[in-house]
């Protein structure tokens, strides 16, 4: 809790107890900053925070209310500096890891939380935020400022040294990680995605360098060598810069693997040295998302014999999730790969084991960049045996629309695949046609517990869809014995 005065001096000694930006949020006691989003201004909903207890707001054009307000220029910008002072900069206070990519940022924010010790590391990105004392839901993989600095006091009083967070394009697009200097920036790859936030690859590719802008002098940059953008963020950084690859001049050289059914064995070179390592993560795109969290701790000063131990503890919630086998004689998989890129390397990862066929289920978000769904259709219709195309948070569009976008490529060459709009009728499709061997995978949503629908959020929860829908299978193959 700060007073008013302290946050802006000149105004009155009134108890401010937390900041939002949502109306529908607000307390007894909140300062109110009427930020500019996508679709709303929230200085139309002063009264509605009044109502429900804003004891002051922050405005950037005049307004008439009974309560003090604080105009400033632009109260998209002013939210993450009025955030970081109410809760005294935990920002500085951390050791800050920032993680951007198309792909694999949830991975590699993952693996770096387990390597350092979640006693040490707080964990926020799209499966919500986590330490070793609590575990909890965001409403977006990069949270607006208001929640953003709440999140990392928590960390910050629950004894974390360390936060590893996703930093989304649209994050710094949006403002949100304005003011925040990383003592590590890294970055797993980019391919085309969000361009309809970013308007052209280019812009996405510069939002995806910002990053590494805000990285201190003496921090670390973390590049993929390998990524076909490599000299776009390379000539972003300011910072030392560590690289990752198949190349013997990387800092972190990925030598030769080797991928089995249940591991995968690794040789990385670091320092000159060899280090033959045992991953219980699997995929070559694994491979070099655990290169890049290595990369991370051991630019923060931890040596490789000490986090080498750390890795068969390896799991990334939503990443390669295999249903246990309660029995059937097949194989039930989540991922959250939602893009062309993404779901291109997990099928073709999923081939190289001794399955039969390949069944995916596949949506593509509502309000997001529908420029690549028709690429979605294409790539999962070529690189699996059968798709079942379905919505993933359709939002304020008709899901059957997205849907019509992404077979609009292959609706007249390609006949392996049908729709069921119900994403919950589309899991039970699914698994009631697979066979002996066959995997079912379930893209694009992983762990997340919501579905985004026109008027609503509801519960939603892929990995208990398929087990509810396996055990039903299972129980009527019963009764018919």
């Amino acid at each position: 809790m700060k007073k008013l005065s302290e946050l802006y001096p000149g105004y009155p000694d009134i108890d401010i107890k937390g900041i939002k930006i949502n109306s529908k949020e607000v307390e007894e006691g909140d300062l109110f900053v009427c930020t500019k989003g996508v679709t709303a201004d929230r200085h139309l909903f002063i009264d509605d925070a009044i109502k429900n207890g804003a004891k002051a707001v922050v405005v950037s054009r005049d307004v008439k209310c009974d309560i003090p307000c604080i105009k400033v220029e632009n109260t998209n910008k002013e939210l993450p500096k009025i955030c970081s002072k109410f809760y005294d900069h935990p920002e500085n206070k951390l050791y800050m890891i920032g993680v951007t990519g198309t792909d694999g940022k949830t991975s590699v924010t993952t693996i770096t939380q387990t390597l350092l010790g979640s006693d040490l590391c707080g964990y926020m990105g799209t499966n919500g935020r986590s330490c070793s004392l609590f575990n909890k839901d965001t409403n977006n993989t990069t949270p607006d400022s208001d929640k953003l600095y709440g999140y990392l006091n928590e960390f910050l009083e629950s004894g974390c040294q360390y936060v590893a967070m996703e930093t989304s394009s649209e994050a710094f697009f949006r403002g949100r990680l304005e003011g925040i200097t990383y003592q590590i920036g890294a970055i797993t790859n980019i391919t085309k995605e969000h361009l309809n936030i970013h308007g052209s690859f280019e812009n996405y590719i510069d939002c995806k360098c910002q990053l590494f802008r805000q990285i201190a002098k003496d921090g670390y940059a973390i590049l993929n060598k390998d990524d076909a953008f490599f000299e776009n963020v390379l000539a972003c950084c300011h910072s030392h810069v560590y690289t990752y690859g198949l190349d013997p001049d990387n800092t972190l050289q990925i030598k030769k693997f080797t991928i089995r059914p249940d591991k995968t064995l690794i040789t990385y070179r670091y320092n000159n040295k060899d280090y033959d390592i045992i991953s219980p993560l699997l995929g070559d795109f694994n491979v070099y998302n655990l290169a890049c969290a290595l990369l991370i701790c051991l630019a923060a000063g931890k040596k490789m014999e000490e986090l080498i131990p750390n890795i068969d503890k390896l799991f990334v919630s939503g990443r390669l999730d295999m249903l246990p086998n309660i029995g059937q004689n097949f194989y039930v998989m989540i991922d959250y790969a939602h893009t062309p890129n993404g779901i291109s390397k997990l099928l073709n990862f999923v081939h190289t084991l001794d399955i039969n066929r390949s069944i995916v289920v596949i949506g593509s978000a509502g309000e997001r960049d529908y420029l690549k769904r028709p690429l979605m259709g294409k790539t999962v219709v070529e690189n699996a045996s059968y798709a079942i195309f379905t919505y993933e948070d359709p939002r304020s569009e008709d899901p059957l629309d997205i849907i019509n976008m992404m077979i609009s490529d292959i609706k007249d060459t390609h006949n392996n695949y049908e729709i069921v709009v119900d994403r919950s009728l589309a899991i039970k499709r699914a698994i009631d046609i697979a066979q002996k061997n066959d995997i079912v995978l379930i893209l694009g949503k992983g762990n997340e517990t919501y579905q985004k629908l026109k008027k609503e959020v509801i519960y939603f929860n892929d990995i208990e869809e398929a087990m509810k829908h396996l055990q039903d299978r299972l129980s009527q193959e019963k009764q018919k014995v």
